[in-house]
């Protein structure tokens, strides 16, 4: 399998996904913040924040805050919000961060987590999460529901924004998601084509594997309204824990 992240994540992401806003990740920390119940300075990394929305709600809380992602035109998107000075931001691999640890928490939200073809490399991005919280600090992990995603698939969907087309094929295929995405530009017509490809893990196996990473696993919410997962109604789930 390619590695599809490392093209996707560019300019065109912007235009795909501007419909994700600021004010849902505001609302969406507003529940993280209290479930991690964390003091005022807290030290919280927001691991593959793309563009920062979560980094800047989580600042403007009161975190000093560190933003890491692969993609740097995600981080230039970043880096040109308000508030954006008060964040630490940091081009890397997921499986290998230049960073030490000492963190107070640690987030992955968006369905930031299955982009590798091997078990092994998510549990790599697992124990570094593990070796980044000191003890006792707490992890977010917002990853899609599989049972949901399969039940409620849509094959195919079109949409515009402003003289762009952009056209979306999803499938389910070999444990992955897999979605293509053509982006067509009105002025010249020349398509663009991309892919993203999400392993499709159910709750026992994601529990395995925070297990092995020698993480503690306190929680698995539906959603940010609090409500406990459910493997038929649930659209996330997200796990919420803490390194022993």
């Amino acid at each position: 399998m390619c590695e599809w992240y490392k093209e996707s994540f560019g300019e065109d992401y912007l235009i795909v996904y501007k419909h994700r806003d600021f004010g849902g990740a505001r609302r969406e920390v507003e529940q993280m913040i209290g479930w991690l119940d964390l003091p005022p300075g807290a030290k919280v990394l927001d691991l593959c924040c793309g563009m920062g929305r979560h980094s800047l709600a989580l600042s403007e809380a009161g975190y000093f805050v560190t933003g890491v992602d692969l993609s740097e035109p995600l981080l230039r998107e970043a880096r040109a919000q308000e508030g954006s000075e008060k964040v630490t931001w940091l081009c890397s691999d997921m499986r290998g961060l230049p960073l030490a640890g000492g963190f107070d928490a640690v987030v992955n939200l968006f369905t930031s987590f299955g982009y590798f073809e091997e078990d092994e490399e998510q549990i790599k991005v697992l124990r570094e999460i593990r070796r980044l919280l000191k003890p006792g600090g707490k992890f977010i992990i917002d990853f899609l529901n599989p049972s949901c995603v399969i039940r409620n698939l849509v094959p195919h969907s079109t949409r515009e924004e402003g003289d762009i087309l952009i056209d979306e094929k999803r499938r389910i295929e070999d444990g992955y998601v897999k979605k293509i995405i053509t982006i067509t530009s009105k002025e010249d017509g020349i398509p663009r084509q991309y892919h993203e490809c999400v392993k499709l893990y159910p709750l026992e196996k994601f529990q395995e594997m925070i297990a092995v990473a020698g993480l503690q696993l306190e929680a698995v919410h539906g959603s940010y309204d609090e409500g406990e997962y459910d493997v038929e109604c649930s659209k996330r789930m997200i796990f919420r824990g803490v390194r022993a």
